[in-house]
């Protein structure tokens, strides 16, 4: 029996990395303060304590080298926890879930990056996320060298140990975007393409345009 549709709204926000997902996820948390809607912010790998330990394994770079298959039953590991944990209470709640990459995520780096078959990957959510989908997804769509030169700089400020996916090739950016691309051209409705070279503030405005329509369902139930 196919799980029960929640009453909230779950976004994710995709891209290869450095092309500004997380400075878009808190605008659109600010946006939705503004408007009173009970929203919750959250992260893969990762989101749950579990899911954070894995995340640890997934993007540190000792773990360079890791089998393409074994990065990707963490990263279903991870998510399965999440979305039991995590998102699918939060959607049930009604609240809207922000989410920084999904199993979009892994279509795109373990599938199209990696090679390994995108229908098992599909399987794959199947069976850990019980096909929970996002009602709608932000891709932010960038050249590569410019995602991984804002990438890497971040690291360095933020003296972090999450470069793993840093250290890959132009040429597995380039695969991962054309994932990405594929993706939305395969499901235009959820699958929204946005230029991620554009200002950040021209970008934001392009994220609530999409999200606006489904929004409106929900602010029409929070007192004003």
């Amino acid at each position: 029996m196919p799980a029960r549709r929640p009453r909230g709204l779950f976004f994710t926000c995709e891209g290869i990395d450095g092309c500004g997902k997380t400075t878009q996820l808190n605008l659109l948390a600010r946006y939705l303060r503004r408007l009173r809607l009970p929203f919750l912010l959250t992260r893969e790998p990762g989101g749950t304590e579990l899911g954070e330990r894995i995340r640890k394994i997934l993007l540190s770079g000792a773990s360079t080298g890791m089998e393409p298959r074994t990065e990707l039953l963490l990263m279903f590991a991870s998510r399965a926890e999440h979305v039991a944990r995590v998102i699918r209470p939060a959607l049930e709640a009604g609240r809207v879930v922000l989410c920084d990459r999904f199993t979009d995520a892994s279509l795109a780096y373990q599938g199209y990056g990696r090679g390994l078959d995108l229908a098992f990957i599909r399987q794959l959510h199947l069976f850990a996320c019980q096909g929970l989908k996002p009602h709608l997804t932000f891709v932010l769509d960038i050249n590569p060298r410019t995602s991984l030169r804002r990438a890497r700089r971040r690291n360095t400020t933020a003296r972090r140990e999450e470069g793993r996916f840093e250290r890959e090739t132009l040429a597995f950016y380039r695969r991962v975007r054309r994932g990405y691309r594929a993706l939305a051209r395969l499901e235009p409705r959820r699958v929204k393409l946005i230029r991620g070279e554009d200002s950040p503030a021209v970008v934001h405005q392009k994220v609530v345009a999409h999200a606006r329509r489904l929004l409106a369902r929900l602010t029409r139930q929070v007192p004003r």
